[in-house]
């Protein structure tokens, strides 16, 4: 079929389905905005966990998804609304014909006007039909579009990662940074010149001095930003008067849409809400019988409740990545050689079982935890309390570490629990709130 596309028959029949294509895009619309709506909350859950647990390459995967749906379903349904009103102008035409003007008998000068501005009925079908055809194909183009902007950003931490915040062998810290900053600058360069070409709708392209420089830019990006999967899109879209005032005006639409979502009503100018707990604030998300949703995420810890009657006080922390970090800093002994954190493969090899390893890794988590608690402390009303953290999972099967704490000979009142973890800066070692939380003890 791709060697005939020349052929007189499959142009045809591309005619043939220019004519009935309304059909499949209804079909294919209301599939999608019904799969996309039961996607989304799945999309957007999973999103806010790798946020909160600060796993930033799944952050921006799932961002990624997050928002092609949204371009998706939000253009799929203006389309839905422009072709359902296609259709009702399509029967409408059937029973009244074209627009009489004389049959409104109308003024001249509203007459003229009328005439001047809407035309005839068939002119506003076509109108209809035009931005409903070009709107399906933009929603997927929208999307290719943000996935390059999304990409160019990967591009620079990308950059930022393996050169400057990465030792890599056999290259001194001098020339990794060298190279880092290079292509930093050639990627924002490139960045700032292929948006100045697509504003412009392909202004650098048009002038020859300014052509040569820009085309090996163009070459590179083309693979960054993934135009070469649908640059057919793009110029078959800016060829003809109709895309291009359509790209001009979904463009800002798009802008004024951002920015009209940044606004929000405040009710206070002292009170806000999800501050984190303090004194003067209690955060639901810190109280375990107030975790009602999965979507409900902790930020650092949580206790059983607000109001505590039994002798001890139980506490739970949110394992995240930059933990176990934290406890690499504090014992160089314990970060192993192959960092098995990540994406990684469920296949294992016979040696990790074997019963040396297993005695190793056996001392390297007691080891572990040592570390883990010599960091971590428990104070109530600033007094340090006596603590040992142990790995669990909370009612959501989030990983983490809990405490039991002796409470016995508190009195009967509101306290507030600090969580503080030693931090190493210069040499120097300090201790760093973490998490403020208020409780009220009433013993049974």
């Amino acid at each position: 079929m791709s060697k005939d596309y020349k052929s007189s028959v499959f142009k045809d029949l591309l005619d043939k389905l220019q004519q009935e294509s309304w059909q499949l895009e209804l079909l294919i619309s209301g599939f999608a905005i019904f799969g996309l709506f039961s996607a989304t909350g799945h999309i957007e859950l999973n999103h806010d966990i790798a946020k909160n647990e600060n796993r930033l390459a799944e952050t921006f995967l799932w961002f990624a998804a997050k928002v092609s749906c949204y371009i998706l379903v939000s253009n799929l349904l203006i389309h839905v609304i422009l072709r359902g009103l296609w259709i009702g102008a399509l029967g409408l035409r059937y029973v009244s014909g074209d627009i009489d003007y004389n049959q409104l008998k109308y003024s001249p000068k509203f007459t003229n006007f009328l005439q001047k501005k809407i035309g005839s009925f068939d002119k506003y079908i076509a109108t209809l039909e035009n931005y409903c055809s070009v709107l399906f194909a933009v929603s997927f183009l929208f999307i290719f579009y943000f996935l390059a902007c999304l990409f160019s950003l990967l591009a620079i931490l990308a950059a930022v990662f393996i050169f400057l915040d990465t030792d890599l062998n056999g290259v001194s810290e001098k020339v990794s940074a060298f190279i880092g900053i290079a292509l930093i600058l050639f990627i924002l360069l490139g960045s700032f010149l292929t948006f100045i070409d697509f504003i412009s709708q392909g202004f650098l392209k048009k002038k020859k001095w300014l052509s040569k420089v820009y085309f090996p830019i163009y070459k590179v990006f083309s693979f960054i930003t993934l135009s070469f999967l649908y640059r057919p899109l793009v110029y078959n879209f800016l060829d003809n008067k109709f895309g291009k005032r359509l790209s001009f005006i979904l463009i800002p639409v798009y802008i004024a849409v951002i920015f009209l979502s940044t606004f929000n009503y405040k009710k206070s100018n002292y009170l806000k809400k999800n501050l984190p707990s303090s004194e003067v604030y209690a955060n639901s998300n810190n109280y375990d019988d107030l975790i009602t949703k999965e979507n409900d995420f902790i930020r650092v810890a949580t206790i059983p409740s607000k109001v505590i009657t039994d002798s001890y006080l139980n506490i739970f922390i949110i394992y995240k990545e930059s933990i176990e970090d934290r406890i690499f800093n504090h014992n160089k002994g314990l970060k192993p050689e192959y960092d098995q954190r990540g994406l990684k493969s469920t296949v294992v090899f016979w040696n990790d079982f074997s019963s040396k390893n297993s005695k190793k890794r056996d001392s390297l988590k007691k080891a572990y935890y040592k570390t883990l608690n010599s960091i971590y402390n428990v104070y109530i009303d600033n007094k340090k309390y006596q603590s040992e953290f142990i790995a669990t999972t909370n009612k959501f099967k989030r990983l983490g570490f809990e405490t039991f704490i002796d409470i016995d000979s508190l009195p009967n009142g509101k306290h507030l629990v600090e969580i503080t973890r030693k931090r190493i800066r210069k040499k120097d070692t300090t201790n760093l709130i973490l998490a403020k939380i208020p409780f009220w003890l009433y013993k049974k």
